[in-house]
């Protein structure tokens, strides 16, 4: 269930904030320029976030003064990031947290900077995410922004705020994905107007918080994505130069939200940095629903269009069932280069994604299969083992092209789902014991 919003008073105004999860450390989220502690919960990827962080944490989610639920303020007087530490400490008292540890993603950075500069007492620990120091560029900081890129940027972000196609900059894995776009445009209109946004970034780009990186005493986390397309890498290696004991994560992908894309290792190194273990590194089994997908006679369509046409068929292959995954909620676990390999965690949604894939891919002249099996996996980091899997993978084989089969497990688990199925006998499974009923889905 969505935890119930609550209000604190801070400096004549009411700041919006939530609590839940039971662990032993108190970890409060600083979000970025725009945020709503309600709307979050309305998309799947961020809820499974922090979901994971509340496995092991007491979650607070803040919004900050101006924006989401919390007081509005006008544009000709917006918050300074002593004003919202005020109403960060506020938040603290309210909740009773005596000590915290801060997670800052990308402008939230700088707040979670200042704060635990200033109150030592107070930050048990602290991770920046996706942010910077300074943004704009100096002599001795080659790192940021010329001011024309800037006025650029906040020209394109007045234009597309609160519009899906805004994705584009800090999620371009999802910009094809409608469910995300529309939730983000959303988010984004729910937190802020587009007046106070290009004003809260004017404040928080004309800031620098370099000065004070060698005050932070407590344990630090930096992570940062290589091809980051907002705060460049090289933002989040100055931070953990310059912030003493700092230890950096470089990770994969090209996203700035924290949430969107791989999130498995960023999430296991901060369960380590906060709890001193590492959970998600040792394999653990969850059910899940396994989804293996190929194209039919692939070797015979690459001798035919050639090298090159194939490539780029493939690519557009590739593309388009990455967004059908990610549009059901799905994980790509592994590629096999005309194979996809995805886990769900309920087997009508992976059904429906196998269809969808299926009339996408039509389209391009394509014919594909899938196999689909529920049961128990073994999770390793992004990876998932055990015999479950090995089933999926011989239900696919089973398939012709254009056919989507599934075992009987899947057809018994979505009952009144509205998904119709047809007998397609027993199969022996090669290297699986026993006979199994195998049925055909309509693609």
């Amino acid at each position: 269930m969505v935890p119930e919003t609550q209000y604190v008073e801070s400096g004549g105004y009411y700041i919006a904030y939530q609590v839940f999860g039971e662990g032993d450390t108190d970890l409060m989220i600083i979000p970025g320029f725009t945020s709503n502690v309600e709307i979050v919960w309305e998309q799947p990827r961020y809820e499974r976030w922090l979901r994971r962080m509340a496995s092991f944490c007491r979650v607070i989610l803040i919004d900050k003064r101006g924006t989401g639920l919390s007081d509005r303020v006008s544009n000709d007087n917006l918050p300074t990031l002593e004003e919202r530490c005020d109403d960060v400490k506020a938040v603290l008292d309210a909740v009773g947290s005596k000590r915290t540890a801060f997670m800052g993603s990308s402008e939230g950075g700088a707040m979670s900077v200042l704060f635990a500069a200033t109150y030592p007492e107070r930050t048990s620990a602290l991770i920046l995410s996706g942010s910077y120091a300074r943004t704009f560029a100096a002599p001795d900081y080659d790192a940021g922004f010329d001011p024309e890129q800037f006025e650029a940027l906040l020209d394109s972000l007045k234009k597309s705020f609160g519009k899906p196609e805004s994705v584009q900059l800090p999620a371009p894995s999802l910009a094809g994905n409608k469910d995300f776009a529309d939730w983000w445009a959303r988010y984004q209109r729910q937190g802020a107007s587009p007046g106070t946004v290009v004003g809260l970034a004017r404040i928080a780009f004309d800031g620098d918080v370099r000065q004070i990186l060698p005050a932070i005493s407590c344990p630090t986390l930096v992570l940062h994505r290589t091809n980051d397309p907002f705060i460049g890498i090289q933002h989040g290696r100055y931070l953990a130069e310059h912030i003493p004991g700092a230890r950096m994560v470089e990770l994969e992908g090209g996203d700035h939200l924290h949430y969107v894309g791989d999130t498995e290792v960023a999430d296991s190194e901060i369960e380590l940095f906060l709890t001193g273990t590492k959970a998600s590194a040792v394999a653990h089994r969850v059910l899940a629903t396994v989804m293996f997908t190929d194209i039919v006679d692939s070797t015979k369509w690459a001798a035919e269009l050639g090298d090159q046409r194939w490539q780029e068929l493939l690519e557009e292959h590739n593309t388009v069932v990455r967004r059908e995954i990610d549009r059901h909620d799905g994980i790509t676990v592994n590629t096999t280069g005309d194979g996809f390999l995805a886990r769900f965690d309920g087997p009508a949604r992976g059904v429906r994604c196998a269809q969808a894939i299926h009339g996408a891919t039509s389209g391009l002249g394509l014919k594909l299969r899938a196999g689909l099996h529920v049961g128990e996996v073994q999770l390793s980091g992004s990876d998932i083992s055990g015999i479950a899997v090995h089933i999926g993978a011989r239900v696919m084989d089973t398939a012709s092209g254009g056919e989507i089969r599934v075992t009987s497990t899947v057809r018994d688990l979505v009952v009144g789902s509205g998904l119709e199925f047809v007998e397609a006998g027993q199969h022996e499974l090669k290297g699986v014991p026993g006979s199994w009923m195998l049925m055909s889905v309509e693609a």
